[in-house]
């Protein structure tokens, strides 16, 4: 059984270093491995596996690619506390109200990406000037508040946003997003971890796994460039979309 979460683990973090979207692999994979755990503990030990796994891709990213951190710190920053409202959130608002919305967007974003082939191929230099950053810290703001109040498709919003509103190309657009999720994971983590609900028997070697494939992913983003990270970007959004299809038509 360890195993197989180690095998699930690796392969989310290779998948979430590139694109984001690890959890479509390692969340299903705890569920089935573990049926009789509590939820809470599941999740627990998915966000230690994860979290330790997206630090590697930081400090990998960081070194490689010229991140623009006077813009990123402000949005770590605001994506961490609204992410924590959006966990709050979910207790009043019921997701079957947003998940249509995310589906339409989610779609346009993949429809968008699909059609516009040169689309984050290059970087696009354009002035960081104040509304810049006001735009970018209501981007995270916002993003940060889907990723604690539903989730899915978080990576992706991010690295959409990036190349679409910054002009970066999807390798910067990945690093960047990278160290928003790093920030939202914290709060995750902090509370599973202050409740008692990570079982580090199976969380450590779940993160030494996440940890390898997210080393692998970020390696080979670095060295390939935007096509692949453009083509693993697409690849994610349709799994996202059809995994919110399912869940919106069968729940």
């Amino acid at each position: 059984m360890i195993f197989v979460l180690c095998a699930a683990a690796f392969l989310a973090g290779f998948i979430d270093s590139v694109a984001g979207g690890g959890g479509l692999i390692q969340v299903p994979a705890l569920f089935i491995c573990l049926p009789s755990a509590p939820i809470p503990l599941l999740l627990g030990i998915n966000k230690f596996s994860s979290f330790c796994g997206t630090s590697i891709s930081v400090l990998r990213y960081s070194k490689n690619v010229s991140i623009p951190w006077k813009l990123m710190i402000p949005g770590m920053i605001v994506a961490l506390l609204f992410s924590f409202l959006g966990a709050r959130a979910v207790s009043h608002l019921p997701s079957e109200l947003i998940r249509p919305f995310i589906l339409v967007l989610l779609f346009g974003v993949f429809l968008f990406t699909l059609l516009n082939k040169n689309f984050g191929s290059q970087e696009k230099h354009k002035p960081i000037l104040k509304k810049t950053r006001a735009a970018v810290v209501l981007g995270c703001a916002i993003i940060g508040f889907y990723d604690g109040f539903l989730g899915p498709g978080t990576g992706g919003f991010l690295i959409f946003f990036f190349v679409f509103y910054l002009g970066m190309n999807f390798l910067k657009a990945s690093a960047s997003a990278k160290l928003i999720n790093w920030s939202t994971n914290i709060a995750a983590l902090t509370y599973f971890a202050a409740i008692g609900m990570i079982d580090y028997r199976m969380a450590v070697p779940m993160a030494a796994a996440n940890i390898g494939g997210n080393y692998l992913g970020s390696h080979l983003a670095i060295k390939k460039g935007s096509p692949f990270i453009r083509f693993i970007f697409l690849w994610v959004v349709s799994m996202i979309l059809l995994k919110l299809a399912f869940d919106f038509i069968f729940k």
